[in-house]
This record gives C-alpha cells, structure tokens and sequence, in this order.
C-alpha cells in the first residue's frame, strides 16, 4: 500500500489507510479480471496487461505517495494510474464474468472514487511536478 515505509504519513498528506485498503482491492480484481477477460483473444495480452497493470504503478509514483519511488512522476500521472486501474477492473470483470460478479466490482470501484477524493485532491495541488 502506499503509506510511508515506517508507517508515519508524510505532512500534509490525508491519512488514507480505508482509501488504500479499498484501492488495493480493486488492482487485485483488475490484476485478475483484465488477463481474464483478454486470455479468449491473446495469451500475449493477457500477460501484457499484467505487466502493465502492476509494473507502471511499481515503477511510476509521485514523491511523498511511496516510500520507495523508482521514477517519479507527478500527482496527476498517479491519479491517473488509478484511473487505468479502476477502469481495467470495472471494463474487464464486465467482459469476462456474470453479472452478480460484476456489480461488486462496479460498486467497489465507485466507492475507491468516493474515498480516493483527498489523496487525489493532495497528489494534484502539492505534486504538481515530480520532485
């Protein structure tokens, strides 16, 4: 998850521990429903967007966000990563499953909206460059 290493949040950051529990579980279902639905037309595919699903946000983070940054990137190119990964989710788990497995999904992505609002609100004004 995203908080400090250590545990402590950095100032000013919003203390987002629901956020990011609610977050994570939406990747796992977007790491798990993308390769899903794509494997009926590339195995190919399906491992690329596994690739691309966990290795972007691993390598690509905004300072402050991680305690670990590889690359940094600002505050909108993070949310943004979210947003690939909440709409991998949704997209994918309506693609490949029944639709009472879908709905959860769709609601817990709308629920990630819903609590993601400070993280995103802090990552976009006090992030606006990568330090």
């Amino acid at each position: 998850m995203n908080d400090a290493a250590d545990g402590e949040i950095p100032p000013g950051r919003p203390d987002d521990r629901t956020a990011s529990a609610v977050r994570f579980t939406t990747e796992l279902v977007a790491w798990v429903a993308t390769p899903w639905a794509l494997a009926a037309h590339s195995w190919l595919l399906a491992v690329l967007s596994v690739v691309i699903l966990i290795g972007l946000p691993t390598l690509l983070s905004t300072p402050g966000d991680k305690a670990n940054v590889i690359i940094a990137v600002p505050g909108r190119a993070t949310v943004l990563l979210v947003l690939l990964q909440l709409a991998a989710a949704v997209t994918s788990s309506w693609l490949a499953w029944p639709v009472w497995a879908a709905v959860p999904v769709t609601v817990l992505a709308a629920v990630a909206l819903i609590t993601e609002r400070r993280r995103w609100h802090w990552l976009i004004s006090a992030h606006r460059h990568a330090s």
